[in-house]
């Protein structure tokens, strides 16, 4: 994208901030996306986080500080977003997030806009055991292969705590796999 700070005065200005929005959901919601999807799993859910989670850029653009970029800021908002929705769906169900996970996962194969194979299935099974930042960040560094320090921007946590995550969920994984 063009020089970011450009951009982002373009989003912050009345008379360009329409067009500028139009060509930030252009630009970054197919990333987004699949970002999103590796949470959530369902793609109607998915479509919903994703509506809300440009909902929540477009409202909180004013307090976007320039401190990390765009991308990682916008990504946080995408995490953030879908494990309010994980929170919020197991609450109203009276379950827990791992139960809704499981519940999602299950309905996975009936989801017509899911293009995996029985190996795909396995792993996401795999990966949904794992404690939730595990999860995240084994996603993050394996299906979207985000950089540990975009990660660290998006996490907020530090690329050696990343790194360790991501070491401990492979392992995990493996064991997994291994025995089922």
């Amino acid at each position: 994208m063009q020089d970011e700070k450009a951009f982002i005065a373009e989003l912050l200005n009345p008379k360009t901030q329409n067009e500028a929005f139009r060509k930030l959901v252009r630009e970054y919601q197919r990333p987004l996306y699949h970002h999103i999807r590796t949470i959530v799993l369902n793609h109607d859910d998915t479509d919903d986080v994703l509506q809300n989670t440009f909902v929540k850029i477009f409202q909180n653009l004013k307090n976007f500080k320039g401190e990390s970029k765009l991308f990682s800021w916008m990504y946080r908002i995408a995490t953030n977003e879908s494990i309010t929705f994980i929170n919020q769906r197991a609450k109203k169900s009276g379950i827990s997030n791992e139960e809704v996970q499981e519940k999602m996962l299950n309905s996975l194969p009936a989801d017509v806009d899911y293009d995996g194979d029985e190996i795909q299935l396995k792993l996401q099974k795999a990966v949904a055991i794992l404690p939730e930042k595990q999860q995240l960040v084994f996603k993050m560094k394996y299906f979207e292969e985000i950089k540990y320090e975009e990660m660290s921007e998006i996490l907020g946590t530090s690329v050696g705590a990343l790194k360790a995550s991501y070491f401990h969920a492979v392992k995990k994984i493996e064991e997994y796999l291994n025995t089922n």
